[in-house]
């Protein structure tokens, strides 16, 4: 009896299991991009045991839905999520510290010349560093801008390398704060094409927003050698130091030299496939890839980041495009939102984090037909999506 006194005791005295939740960033439409009369939103689920799939909260903005898309790739320490419609030109910071009740804290557009802003990541002082995609108008460069947390600019730098390409668009980034570096991408989005496919990675000075070099990635023997266009996703593996970069054609380039004066890029793998216009998720030794024209996703083993092999592969349907998708290093648990049959569906998967084996979860949140809080009665379309 004793010994079920002191049982009952610490059941009793155990903290409760955390609550888990899902941050969603979406927009009310059938289509991407939108054509209807609804606005973009924030949604945040429950994703735990108990409450998986749960509306837990909701916060309508005032933009009109045209294409509401990325968001910050991780919860910074003020608990502030950026995000952003990018045919609108609006961007809103949400305060997410209670799920319960999350608060739009603030809203920007421009950044002094700077239009069209894509990625933001949050550094460690608390600031973002976001990737502004033109400058005055849609036939000139963007640049990298530091924001507050209030989407104010403090200090901006010019993408502009016409040795190497006269209107370059930062498309998204990776901040490397122990070698005092920022990698960017180079891809198009619409309304902004203007130009012809990009093929740049740049490598900036983190402290002072230097740019440093704008290297012109190498033409790769792989499919008429047209892997290395539109560079745009870069991602540190496990190690803290090696980067690897995707481009939107499938194919895999590793940065050498990035903490130097005189970085390099070597290709070294081809997801196959011509459209892999996704974002990709660091798990362990392994790199997760969307590849929309193959309707799956994909588990490279990178631990030696010059010879990447695939683990495994996950068939996701004929009309499934991947595109966006993000994960919880600690579990391995993968959400996934997309285009064709994946619109209105965020889907979830999980990955082994010793084998890399790829597993597809039977649970789904539904967005095609729902009435909303806000008084709207239709299909909402997910983007931006995050476990916290």
């Amino acid at each position: 009896m004793r010994v079920l006194a002191i049982l009952l005791v610490l059941l009793a005295a155990a903290p409760a299991p955390r609550e888990r939740f899902l941050v969603t960033w979406a927009m009310e439409s059938n289509t991407y991009p939108a054509t209807g009369n609804g606005h973009d939103f924030l949604a945040i689920y429950g994703v735990g045991n108990v409450n998986f799939g749960k509306l837990v909260s909701f916060v309508p903005t005032t933009t009109p839905s045209q294409m509401a898309h990325h968001i910050n790739f991780a919860m910074g320490r003020h608990r502030l999520l950026f995000t952003n419609d990018f045919m609108a030109a609006e961007s809103y910071v949400f305060d997410v510290d209670d799920p319960h009740k999350p608060a739009i804290s603030a809203t920007f557009t421009n950044a002094g010349p700077y239009t069209h802003p894509h990625t933001f990541v949050q550094l460690s002082n608390g600031h973002i560093l976001a990737t502004y995609q033109v400058k005055d108008n849609v036939d000139t460069t963007g640049g990298l801008v530091e924001l507050d947390i209030n989407g104010r600019m403090i200090r901006a730098s010019d993408a502009s390398a016409p040795n190497v390409d006269p209107n370059i668009r930062p498309y998204s980034l990776q901040v490397i704060e122990s070698l005092d570096r920022v990698v960017t991408t180079t891809a198009v989005m619409p309304p902004l094409e203007t130009k012809e496919a990009a093929h740049e990675v740049q490598v900036w000075r983190l402290h002072d927003l230097k740019l440093l070099k704008t290297i012109d990635l190498p033409k790769p023997p792989t499919f008429k050698g047209i892997a290395n266009q539109d560079p745009d996703e870069a991602a540190l593996l496990a190690d803290g130091k090696t980067l690897l970069v995707k481009t939107s054609r499938c194919g895999l380039f590793e940065l050498t030299g990035v903490e130097g004066s005189d970085p390099e890029a070597q290709f070294v793998y081809d997801f196959g496939g011509r459209s892999c216009s996704g974002v990709p998720v660091v798990v362990g030794n392994y790199w997760i890839e969307a590849s929309m024209s193959n309707h799956d996703i994909v588990a490279l083993d990178v631990h030696d980041p010059a010879h990447p092999v695939e683990a495994s592969r996950l068939y996701l349907g004929p009309n499934a495009i991947p595109h966006w998708m993000s994960g919880d290093a600690s579990t391995g648990d993968l959400v996934i939102t997309g285009f064709g049959s994946l619109l209105h569906r965020i889907s979830f998967a999980h990955v082994d984090t010793r084998t890399g084996a790829l597993t597809l979860d039977s649970r789904a949140i539904d967005m095609l037909r729902q009435r909303w809080p806000d008084g709207w009665n239709g299909a909402a379309v997910p983007h931006g999506t995050m476990f916290y």
